[in-house]
């Protein structure tokens, strides 16, 4: 359902994610249920939906496979579709932003206490587990392709239809989805942090280009005082954002 052309589900999910808006780093906390915002019917009976992956622009990946990078813009375009809300994941660069990301000491364990012992723990304790974050990227979508390839008669992921795509990630939110060597539920949580983070983080980071996710919100960015404008509820915020470089948008 529509409500004045905007999409409850989108709105609920953005609603969400605001408070990532200032963080580049992954947040270990776990993911409430229907974050997917919804894709029209038209487009779910596509026969074959996947994602070109020049879509995501000119950027070339350094850390991701050609194999993992269509995953990646794929799985982007689904978990945040451009629509008449507002743009896209693929659209702003967040693919490039988890590339560029994969890269840094955060990523690859290097500022993460990573000696055991390795436990299942309460969610309220935070990971526990061995794996840092771009081992948990790579493994998840290495076993994400094995099982469409076994499902789908030999198609990847990035092969399948928009509708197949959505059912996929949804079994992976929810932890049903069976997958080889990582649990499915693990694998998701960190994606969508990550796909969240580079879409709202400042575009120096690769995602989030122009500015297009804080302009879709509204948010002002970095700029120096908009104390006047917190408790105005009635009116949208009347300047640009301003990014971490001092670029309006």
């Amino acid at each position: 359902m529509f409500d004045d052309d905007t999409s409850p589900a989108r709105r609920d999910f953005l609603r969400k994610s605001l408070t990532l808006i200032p963080v580049v780093t992954l947040a270990s906390a776990g993911l409430c249920g229907s974050t997917f915002a919804q894709t029209p019917a038209s487009d779910a009976q596509q026969p074959s939906a996947a994602v070109p992956v020049s879509v995501a622009g000119d950027y070339k990946p350094t850390f991701f496979t050609p194999q993992e990078w269509a995953f990646l813009v794929a799985a982007c375009d689904r978990l945040i579709p451009s629509d008449q809300v507002g743009p896209g994941a693929v659209e702003l660069g967040v693919p490039e932003f988890l590339d560029r990301h994969m890269q840094t000491p955060y990523a690859n364990g290097g500022i993460w206490y990573m000696q055991g012992p390795f436990l299942e723990a309460a969610p309220e304790f935070g990971y526990q587990g061995r794996l840092n974050l771009r081992e948990t990227l790579r493994i998840g979508i290495k076993a994400m392709d094995a099982y469409s390839t076994k499902s789908f008669s030999g198609k990847a992921f990035a092969e399948l239809s928009h509708a197949q795509q959505e059912d996929l990630l949804k079994s992976a939110e929810s932890g049903k989805l069976a997958l080889d060597d990582i649990s499915s539920k693990l694998f998701f949580t960190n994606l969508l942090n990550e796909v969240r983070n580079g879409y709202f983080a400042d575009p120096s980071h690769g995602g989030n280009k122009n500015m297009g996710a804080w302009k879709m919100i509204g948010y002002p960015g970095m700029r120096a005082d908009y104390m006047d404008w917190i408790t105005v509820r009635d009116k949208p915020y009347p300047l640009p954002p301003v990014d971490l470089s001092g670029r309006r948008g």
